[in-house]
């Protein structure tokens, strides 16, 4: 099966969209979160922020696929986590490390650089 590896994260060409998300999920270092729109932009669907969460919903594996590390883009959480609400989510987050101003994630814990970096390869990626 051909694939596509992009800084370490292997995409196989036929993997599901729900396949790609928790893929790249399972690799958001502990004390680290990532924004839906950050997930879809990765994965080569720039505008599929809504569906990253959809998907997320649906991850019967929350152990080895940390959805609780995804947030909205200014860092806010969703309120409608899927594994315990908004509260159970924030309570993982800060045993992780994650620091919160207010009801967001502090600036330093959101992962942003990956779009910079994967941008022009996942425009042109093959896996959609």
């Amino acid at each position: 099966m051909s694939k596509l590896v992009l800084y370490g994260i292997v995409l196989k060409l036929k993997m599901t969209f729900d396949e790609k998300v928790y893929a790249i999920v399972r690799k958001i270092p502990r004390g680290s979160v990532m924004s839906y729109g950050e997930v879809a932009l990765v994965i080569g669907y720039p505008r599929a922020a809504r569906a990253v969460g959809q998907a997320l919903h649906r991850n019967n594996d929350p152990v080895n696929t940390p959805c609780h590390r995804v947030v909205f883009a200014d860092g806010s959480l969703s309120n409608s986590y899927a594994f315990g609400g908004l509260g159970v989510q924030k309570t993982r987050l800060e045993k992780e490390g994650v620091v919160f101003v207010g009801e967001k994630v502090e600036e330093r814990h959101l992962i942003t650089e990956i779009s910079d970096r994967w941008q022009k390869e996942l425009y042109h990626c093959p896996c959609k």
